[in-house]
């Protein structure tokens, strides 16, 4: 006698995992991420955009006592020169995100664009722009960086131009997969069929699709411009005119024994900005 195998109904199968669906809901935990992330980085970001109304005093005034611990007059202390230090933490933001947001742009732009014609023209094309990314990817861009600045001199344009032309190779990578994959599908098919040139295809029918992979992974490379600035800026090649948070570092080493709140309220700030950073990715993953 033979018997037959139960079939399952929708209510006894197993479950399925939501996220390998398309358009499935994110997991709670992720989501939840982007709460954190936002706490973080709204005050941040509102630093770098109006640090005249969230500055206490002038970041480049004596605003009291040389060393002052911190308290409720000046909540991150005061340095050797009596300057209040969140006031210099606050116009810091402005420098250095400014300097990332710069340097991201001018990647994802580069990236994007690489990496969507090698992808979608491929053969001798394709092997020429990913040996010249290849190139790029191997070498240093911090010592990269170093020697630009101490050449043409301290800049945040010009800091912002070389993280920038420096940070691409990874995006041009993602953006080609992301095209290889593309390339055959219909309606790529179809707008060839009806004559379109391959730029209006890689604008109108590409670039749609591979933009918000590459929006996911610009947080990184944001990430990495902040630390190379603040590196860059440590080592004194940073704008003398203007407070960054490297420098800021760089001038309280000298008092830590007296002022531990020298380096580190700006070393926080660092760490807050790239953690929000890390949990905004996390956030943000299954959307993309």
């Amino acid at each position: 006698m033979t018997t037959v195998a139960p079939v399952r109904t929708g209510r006894d199968a197993p479950p399925r995992d939501r996220l390998a669906e398309p358009g499935a809901a994110p997991r709670p935990g992720r989501r939840g991420a982007l709460v954190p992330a936002l706490l973080l980085l709204l005050p941040v970001a509102a630093a770098a955009i109006a640090p005249g109304l969230v500055a206490p005093f002038d970041p480049f005034a004596n605003s009291g006592p040389a060393l002052t611990a911190p308290g409720w007059a000046h909540p991150f202390g005061t340095d050797d020169l009596g300057r209040d230090l969140l006031s210099g933490v606050v116009y810091g933001a402005r420098t250095s995100l400014t300097v990332a947001a710069l340097a991201t742009l001018l990647a994802c732009a580069i990236g994007t664009g690489i990496g969507m014609v090698a992808g979608y023209f491929g053969g001798l094309i394709d092997d020429a722009l990913m040996r010249f990314t290849e190139f790029v990817q191997v070498v240093p861009r911090f010592f990269v960086a170093l020697l630009v600045l101490t050449l043409f001199g301290p800049s945040a344009v010009t800091m912002a131009l070389v993280l920038g032309l420096m940070s691409w190779p990874g995006l041009a990578r993602l953006t080609r997969a992301e095209t290889l994959s593309l390339r055959g599908r219909e309606f790529v098919r179809a707008a060839e069929a009806l004559g379109g040139s391959p730029a209006w295809i890689l604008r109108r029918h590409l670039l749609p699709h591979v933009q918000r992979p590459v929006l996911a992974v610009a947080a990184p490379v944001a990430t990495g411009a902040i630390l190379t600035e603040a590196g860059l800026s440590y080592l004194g090649l940073s704008d003398p005119n203007a407070m960054s948070w490297g420098k800021l570092i760089q001038t309280g080493q000298a008092f830590y024994t007296h002022g531990w709140w020298l380096p580190l309220m700006p070393g926080a700030a660092i760490v807050v900005t790239c953690f929000g950073l890390a949990l905004l990715v996390e956030g943000l993953r299954p959307r993309f």
